[in-house]
This record gives C-alpha cells, structure tokens and sequence, in this order.
C-alpha cells in the first residue's frame, strides 16, 4: 500500500465505553480504496463496536473521523452513507417477501410520472434493467431476477446485499462475518464477489472471527485484542502463525520474522 496515498476513512484515537467498561480504546486506523482489510480478533475484542461507529449505528465517546483527509462527524447511519460507507450485517436486511430489484431499491425507488404528472408509481421495470446491470457488474448470474429473495440461496443473499451497496455508488462496504452461515461452496463464492469489489476500487473491511479462512483473501489484517489494537500487517509482511499468536496472546514477538 503506498504510503502517499489518502485513506478513505482514517480513524485516530477512536474510544468508546459504556460505564465503566471500554469497548475500544485509543483506535487509530486507515483505510484505502481497493484493497480488503480483514478485522480480527476473539469474541469481545471490539470489532463490532468499530464496525458501529464506522456505520453510525454508535458515536465514539474520543477520538476523530477523517474522510478523504477531512474530519467529519459520523452520528447515525444516514451520516455513514452520505460519506458512501454501507454496512451489510450478517442478517443481511432483506426483505424475503419481495423478488430481487424491489430488494436493490428499497427506501430509494426508482419512479415514474403518472397522469397528470400527479401520481407517481413505481418503475419497476427500470430497477430490474439498473439490477441486471450491477449484478452483470459483479459477473454475479441469477437468471430469474423476480424470484423472491425467500428462494435465494445463502451465496445469491449476499449477491443481492451487496449490489445494493454498490448501486449506490459505496466507497467501503463493511461485511459482518459475511460467510457465517454458508457451506464451501457457496463461502468460495462470496470471496470471488468480494475480489470484483477489489477491481471496481471499492475498500472492504471484513469481520471475521476465522483467520483460517480470510488469510488468502485479505491484503491487510487488524488484529483487535480487549479493545486495542495489537497488530496491523499486510498480507505480504506476515504468516498465519504470527496472526494466529497476535490474536490469542496480543503480542508476535518471534513469530514470523
């Protein structure tokens, strides 16, 4: 990653705790456009407090937000996606009783005139042209494009999700666990749609609690441990072993040097 390059989204000093307890504490972090960044660490490190501040679903009690070099103030979800971040969590946020396009556009539905210029209906046969589009986009094939999102499998879900994210023009697209629930398969196939986010220069940050799985598919991994961060290495800087000891003890120390 060159070292000239203006981060994205640059945290410093990122803190946020609840009573007396710190989730996160004195975070700092970059991200830059095209590249997968894999956050780690064990249950309670703190990774889904980060993703939430990120997203403004919290705001950090310290600390600052910087989006292309300029400070901003993430305060709500909305916030998150003026600045073109979305965040696709592991239940995905779709509604299983509609097909496809309707799922792609829902809360910003395309429109078109009625009578009169008064009434205004849907176009639903615009927002199935613009899905076909970013799905071909993705190289992502779902033939039937008004099937109901119920009948989807796991791996065309997260197709959908994150086509949604990218119509709407995201920079960073925020993936929780993204393969949790999903089988070989179909897990090899979210990791091909998150590499064509890579080609369209889109930044990933992907949670995840398995290193085994996402340390081919990363270029940089953030290890958080009790809130901090304890190591940040690119791809082609580390082993797995040394990430495997940042995770469990916090510290790499003769591992993979």
């Amino acid at each position: 990653m060159p070292e000239d390059r203006t981060p994205i989204i640059s945290l410093r000093g990122i803190t946020k705790h609840f009573g007396g307890l710190y989730a996160i504490r004195e975070v700092d972090l970059d991200i830059y456009r095209g590249e997968i960044l894999a956050l780690i660490g064990d249950n309670g490190a703190g990774k889904s407090t980060l993703i939430k501040i990120i997203s403004g679903a919290y705001t950090a009690d310290e600390g600052e937000i910087l989006i292309d070099g300029s400070r901003v103030r993430i305060e709500s979800p909305r916030d998150s996606k003026r600045y073109n971040i979305e965040t696709i969590y592991q239940d995905l946020a779709l509604m299983e009783n509609l097909d496809i396009a309707p799922n792609i556009f829902i809360g910003r539905e395309i429109l078109r005139q009625g009578v009169g210029r008064l009434l205004r209906i849907l176009d639903y046969g615009r927002m199935v042209e613009k899905t076909r589009e970013v799905l071909e986009r993705l190289n992502v094939k779902i033939p039937d494009l008004k099937k109901k999102v119920f009948f989807l499998s796991g791996g065309q879900r997260q197709s959908v999700a994150i086509s949604k994210a990218i119509y709407f023009n995201a920079r960073v697209i925020i993936m929780d666990e993204p393969t949790a629930s999903l089988g070989v398969e179909e897990t090899d196939k979210v990791y091909g749609l998150i590499r064509e986010l890579k080609k369209n220069d889109i930044a990933v940050i992907l949670i995840s609690h398995n290193i085994n799985e996402v340390f081919g598919l990363a270029d940089r991994f953030v290890v958080l441990k009790t809130g901090r961060v304890v190591g940040v290495r690119r791809k082609q800087e580390t082993t797995l072993e040394e990430i495997l000891k940042l995770i469990i003890t916090g510290r790499a120390e003769g591992v993979g040097s």
